[in-house]
């Protein structure tokens, strides 16, 4: 963390809240190397005219024991988490507070605006996107579904309900995951643990997952009901459709399979539906392909994918072709022929089982 981004964030923090509302500064020290941290920074913020408190862990402990820390020694009424690379903006405080003197149990989050990495460039936030995460827990950012814009009755000053929200990066998000499946999952998290082989799972007491996902979060990506859950591996071949790590709009990939779920886990909703990996489905435009993997629009289509389970083939519905094996002109990339019948086409759907003891 530079100097200079830390002392904005202060400092918005300072010169944009009305000072009737500012009771304190807290910031953590999660046990920096870096000696600007140390006493350049205790002496800096004693000029400052909010009281600004230096908590240092003895240890590193993690984003979340240190906001806790944080919150444990601070005295205002209401607790705002930052990390030390924001900055705030004129009348950001003001509405949030707003929400909570409402309802006191409301817990609230701004739209995040961003300052561009390349060239510092300001980019307003979206009202129309809402945090979310995907198969591996992993935050990310959704359209506001037609529910909530129905709720909001077409007045985009009004809250949107989201789910989750943003905070957290890198390998701590990885703990937390385990954690939170662990904690909260229910038998949601074998699912979790599916498609993300090596994680470690131990029997705890769990507070009901499936309320959440049938109230609060209806639109997750996490499957509730499916036809299969695992692997599509061919016949002749013995490779599996993977992802390959591969983004929306590139096509899905083929390679040879490894038994560990990750990328090759591909959930077929029914034996008459969608394919998907995510948030992304299997979806063929055009008469021979390519299968690309493109948004879930729910709507078949392009996407609709029948099974069967005596012929052992995928046909896509709108072309009545066959999924196959790579072609010769890209050996890692399944095709989509015309039905023959052959072991090529032919695909076997197999659900991921876990271990009893990892």
């Amino acid at each position: 963390m530079a100097w200079s981004t830390l002392l904005r964030t202060v400092r918005s923090v300072i010169d944009r809240s009305p000072r009737s509302l500012l009771e304190e500064v807290v910031l953590v020290d999660d046990a920096s190397e870096r000696d600007f941290l140390k006493r350049p920074l205790e002496q800096y913020v004693r000029r400052m005219e909010v009281p600004v408190r230096v908590v240092r862990m003895e240890q590193r402990s993690g984003l979340i024991r240190a906001r806790l820390k944080g919150a444990s020694l601070s005295t205002g009424q209401v607790i705002t988490f930052l990390d030390a690379h924001c900055e705030c903006t004129i009348g950001w405080l003001e509405p949030l507070l707003a929400r909570i003197k409402l309802d006191r149990k409301t817990v609230v989050c701004p739209i995040i605006d961003v300052i561009s990495d390349d060239t510092f460039e300001y980019m307003a936030g979206s009202d129309m996107t809402y945090g979310g995460f995907n198969w591996k827990l992993n935050f990310r950012w959704y359209p506001v579904p037609q529910r909530e814009m129905d709720r909001r009755k077409g007045d985009r000053t009004l809250p949107v309900r989201t789910p989750t929200m943003a905070g957290g990066t890198g390998q701590i998000i990885n703990k937390n995951n385990r954690r939170l499946a662990e904690v909260w999952m229910d038998e949601f998290k074998n699912f979790f643990y599916i498609i993300s082989p090596g994680e470690s799972e131990q029997k705890l007491q769990c507070k009901p997952f499936s309320w959440y996902l049938e109230n609060v979060y209806p639109d997750s990506q996490i499957p509730r009901h499916y036809y299969s859950l695992g692997e599509i591996r061919n016949v002749e071949t013995n490779q599996c459709l993977d992802n390959m790590a591969r983004k929306e709009n590139e096509k899905v990939g083929i390679f040879n399979c490894h038994g560990m779920g990750g990328n090759q886990v591909t959930r077929t909703a029914m034996a008459w539906e969608e394919t998907r990996t995510d948030d992304l489905c299997l979806d063929v435009s055009k008469l021979n392909g390519p299968v690309m993997m493109l948004k879930c629009h729910h709507l078949k289509g392009n996407q609709l994918w029948e099974y069967d389970p005596m012929k052992l083939t995928l046909i896509h519905v709108n072309s009545n072709q066959c999924l196959d094996k790579a072609s010769e002109e890209d050996s890692q990339v399944p095709s989509v022929r015309d039905c023959t019948h052959t072991r090529s086409q032919q695909w076997l759907l197999r659900n991921v089982t876990l271990p009893e003891i990892f």
